[in-house]
């Protein structure tokens, strides 16, 4: 049986990040995904993901944030392509909004720079943009567009080039944990490590319990689209990545990026499924469509034109909507990166460092407090 240092189960966000960041030290690294990543059955596929600072979900979360981008920069450098696009993004809600609260409580505590429009401010500095009298808006122009594939693409490339193995197409059938390490038995042999990261996404809870925890993480079907939309109001040039806050649901999106159209998601919401079972067709629903495109009618009409492409995906959802990143209680040398719940890619660098740092040294320089296992 081959053995490791560490063996990572989902070699998705977290998992490909934090299996560079291990084998660029040296640690012998294997990676195993039920897929072959970057993939479209997991929560990076969709071209684009956003990233902010000011973070409307609690300040908590704003070191982590600049961390990540840091890491994005570096990545770029070493990858030598562009995975990031600084469109800025801009958040938009009403003027009491808890969100939007968020937002500026972060800016004020972190010093981030932040812009700040009335609702007949957001239309005349975007004329794409309609809301009533009584919203308002916050631009991060530092704030922008990961591109997600890319993005695992880079890291997968460059933890192989420093000596990491990837098993692809390889379903993990059993994780036995005991006092000197962990056997990790799969469809196509056994492998040993002294160390594990679960990062398995969707397929987290299934074998979180199979270790005995039982946490609260619900896989959601989620869909977005990319819709027509006016060129000279929409495009990357002249339109951020957005955010909007709605009394009764939530909605993000990006410009069209290359003449793809513009994208857009509802955040909250979603049917609970079983990944396995998941019918990833857009359209089965009328919803899929029909959310998205009643969005855009009402708050940017001149993008509410022919659907171009719809895709569907899977958000992990805890119920406070915050991670899970622990080391398990009985078997401290497995680390737990679960439960993301729709806003953790932006995070994925900075989350595969503190991983790769929880499974060498321990601990890690973050407060990891708010994501701890003992919350539930």
């Amino acid at each position: 049986m081959k053995t490791y240092n560490a063996v990572i189960v989902g070699a998705g966000s977290m998992g490909m990040a934090a299996g560079y960041y291990l084998a660029k030290t040296g640690v012998r690294t294997l990676l195993i995904d039920a897929f072959d990543p970057p993939h479209t059955m997991g929560s990076h596929h969709g071209d684009t993901r956003i990233i902010r600072f000011a973070y409307g979900e609690g300040s908590d979360y704003v070191p982590l944030a600049l961390r990540a981008q840091e890491l994005w920069n570096e990545l770029e450098q070493e990858a030598g392509e562009t995975l990031f696009l600084q469109t800025g993004v801009v958040s938009v809600g009403k003027k009491d909004d808890d969100f939007l609260r968020g937002v500026r409580e972060s800016s004020e505590r972190f010093n981030l720079p932040l812009e700040a429009f009335s609702a007949a401010g957001l239309h005349e500095r975007w004329p794409g943009i309609t809301v009533p009298d009584d919203f308002c808006g916050y631009l991060e122009s530092a704030a922008g567009v990961l591109y997600s594939e890319r993005c695992i693409s880079a890291y997968r490339k460059l933890a192989v080039q420093h000596g990491a193995d990837l098993l692809t197409n390889t379903r993990v059938t059993a994780i036995k944990p005991d006092t000197g390490g962990v056997t990790v038995e799969t469809d196509s042999g056994s492998y040993r490590g002294e160390k594990l990261l679960l990062s398995a996404g969707a397929w987290n809870p299934s074998l979180l319990q199979s270790l005995g925890l039982h946490l609260p993480i619900v896989p959601t079907r989620k869909t977005v689209g990319w819709f027509a939309a006016d060129e000279a109001l929409y495009s990357q040039e002249r339109f951020p990545a957005f955010v909007f806050s709605l009394e009764n649901s939530s909605f993000y999106g990006f410009p069209d990026i290359d003449g793809t159209g513009l994208k857009i998601g509802r955040h909250d919401s979603g049917e609970e499924i079983d990944p396995d079972r998941l019918d990833r067709t857009f359209g089965t629903h009328p919803a899929d469509e029909g959310e998205l495109r009643s969005f855009l009618e009402t708050y940017m009409p001149k993008a509410a034109g022919a659907l171009r492409q719809g895709r569907v995906c899977i958000y992990s959802v805890t119920p406070d909507e915050n991670f899970v990143i622990d080391r398990h209680p009985e078997y401290p040398h497995l680390v737990i990166a679960a439960g993301f719940s729709g806003h953790g890619f932006k995070f994925a660098s900075a989350i595969g460092e503190v991983a790769a740092q929880l499974l060498t040294e321990g601990s890690s320089s973050f407060d990891l407090s708010l994501f701890s296992l003992s919350r539930f």
